[in-house]
């Protein structure tokens, strides 16, 4: 009987429930303070994830959950862009 991989689960910043990387959008400091959304999840820098739910979205944006986080003030289109990523997906 094969065994079974074990499904790395990482921790949304928002809700701090656990899922599975791919139900979950990765937002990425650079070293030189730069923020991006990172749909590959393989960008180098400071991390934190975030459920893909619009909800979600609003609850971290009114929060200010990531900015937190992340040590840096998040700028809108960084929330439209989370947002446009989510209803693509959908």
């Amino acid at each position: 009987m094969p065994k079974q991989r074990k499904i790395p689960l990482r921790k949304c910043v928002v809700t701090q429930e656990q899922h599975p990387k791919q139900e979950l959008l990765r937002i990425v400091k650079t070293k030189d303070d730069q923020v991006f959304v990172d749909p590959s999840g393989k960008m180098n820098g400071r991390g934190c994830y975030i459920k893909k739910q619009l909800s979600v979205v609003d609850k971290a944006q009114k929060s200010k959950r990531i900015d937190k986080h992340l040590g840096i003030t998040i700028e809108d289109n960084i929330y439209e862009t989370m947002r446009r990523l989510i209803r693509d997906e959908a």
